[in-house]
């Protein structure tokens, strides 16, 4: 069985990632998306909301690919994270140059720490290469529009976020 790990924040999940989830579970037989516990970044969403998102966001697309797709929130170092779900290949998407710069150091300090895991990157579609969840937020904050970047439920998730605060 051919496992990959798709990881990161999602706060919260885009299109962007969607578009991710959707191209990279079609190369693997299970894709687990990795939902980085990062207390330094202070998430807006917590663990739970980002994994419920996540589940509720990549259930049609299990369903339409056959490919299995679970959230696994993880703490630990990347690398150790693959071990443990059993990952062959890591996924990462790529947006710009920039992204490469930092994954390709990554890269390499996965492959010091473990040779057998390998790294996949995908480029984001064309529409989606702007999409930064940070980005999405201050939108949302501000009271802009982000219906292209998101979709309606969480869309709807991030207007209650600030409409409480």
């Amino acid at each position: 069985m051919r496992i990959g790990l798709y990881p990161g924040t999602f706060d919260p999940i885009t299109m962007g990632h969607i578009d991710i989830i959707r191209r990279a579970a079609v190369l693997v037989d299970r894709l687990v998306i990795g939902v980085a516990i990062n207390r330094d970044k202070g998430p807006l969403f917590s663990l739970e909301e980002r994994v419920g998102m996540i589940e509720a966001e990549c259930a049609s697309l299990s369903e339409q690919t056959g490919t299995e797709i679970v959230a696994h929130p993880f703490e630990n170092l990347l690398i150790d994270c693959a071990s443990d779900v059993g990952a062959q290949v890591i996924v990462r998407g790529l947006r710009a140059v920039a992204d490469f710069e930092y994954e390709y150091q990554m890269v390499g300090m996965n492959r010091a720490l473990n040779s057998s895991i390998e790294t996949v990157f995908l480029m984001a579609d064309a529409r989606h290469q702007a999409i930064a969840s940070k980005l999405v937020k201050e939108i949302a904050r501000l009271g802009g529009d982000v219906r292209k970047f998101v979709t309606p439920p969480v869309r709807d998730a991030l207007i209650t976020r600030f409409d409480q605060g």
